[in-house]
């Protein structure tokens, strides 16, 4: 079982930026894709970023050059640097972890309210 905590999350004005964190309690970080994804509101979740086990990146359209996904193997921790932030970004941000194989699993954290508003 793998626990996911994520921090940094809360109220910004437009424009503004937000870093999000996301702890992982595993010993094999390195084998899971880590990834970003959001809930608005009356909208289903979709996926904001995510970074392979290898390092490959994918970001939804709407975040692409304002948005950055990285991951410190060493600290079990994903991140998520988040620029010129919009309204539209408001949603609760959730940390996903998924195995590289079947056996290691699909975990989901607690999610973190990020609020874009003047």
């Amino acid at each position: 079982q793998v626990q996911l905590v994520e921090s940094g999350g809360g109220l910004v004005q437009p424009g503004g930026s937000l870093r999000l964190s996301c702890a992982a309690s595993t010993s094999i970080f390195s084998m899971y894709t880590m990834g970003w994804y959001r809930q608005a509101p009356g909208k289903q979740r979709e996926m904001v970023a995510e970074i392979t086990t290898i390092g490959n990146i994918n970001y939804l359209d709407s975040v692409k050059g304002r948005f950055t996904i990285t991951r410190d193997n060493a600290k079990n921790t994903v991140y998520l640097q988040m620029n010129s932030l919009k309204p539209e970004d408001t949603a609760v941000y959730y940390c996903n972890a998924k195995g590289a194989l079947l056996v290691y699993g699909n975990y989901w954290g607690p999610g973190t309210q990020v609020t874009v508003s003047s």
